[in-house]
């Protein structure tokens, strides 16, 4: 949708209307002109860069993390459990706001801050950085290379769920004294 591509924060994108493929063929110019095209993304002078799947940089992953959540899935034949990415409405109709917060043009109610948290995934302690608008009850997730110069953007999603807010909370009282 067109009109999607002028949106400004804090307006939605409207995309609920549209089927699955016209919702992604809609999201996709946004998402291409603000984080994959833009060489120049940056936040705080460190170039955002994309995640490394397989070995291989890929800003699809990165798409996928902003515009669709995990959720876990039982296979009725089988009884087994799953996670699966599906579309989450309050993360695509949010995907514009992305750069505007890496950018930091909100100054008010915005907490930036880096911690050192576990990945049960990875099996070790990880970096990452914290964009936290807490007005709109929204958050930018990134990780620094290892290398300390740039980061991978993870992901941004809205806090619908009723425990978020306090598990941020929690973030930021062990956040560390300098922003990595």
């Amino acid at each position: 949708m067109p009109l999607n591509l002028i949106k400004k924060y804090p307006d939605l994108l409207e995309i609920m209307h549209l089927n699955e493929y016209d919702r992604l063929k809609s999201l996709r110019p946004i998402f291409d002109r603000d984080i994959q095209d833009d060489e120049k993304l940056a936040f705080q002078t460190k170039i955002i860069r994309p995640i490394k799947e397989d070995g291989q940089a890929t800003f699809d992953t990165v798409f996928n993390h902003l515009i669709k959540e995990d959720v876990v899935v039982v296979d009725e034949a089988t009884g087994k459990k799953f996670k699966r990415r599906v579309f989450e409405k309050d993360r695509a109709q949010r995907l514009h706001w992305v750069k505007f917060h890496l950018e930091l043009k909100k100054k008010a109610n915005v907490e930036v801050f880096s911690t050192k948290e576990r990945n049960d995934r990875k099996r070790k302690d990880v970096f990452r950085t914290y964009i936290y608008d807490t007005e709109q009850q929204y958050i930018v997730v990134l990780e620094p290379q290892n290398s300390g110069l740039d980061y991978y953007l993870l992901s941004a999603y809205h806090l619908n769920e009723d425990w978020a807010p306090k598990n941020m909370r929690k973030k930021m009282k062990r956040k560390l004294p300098t922003i990595l």
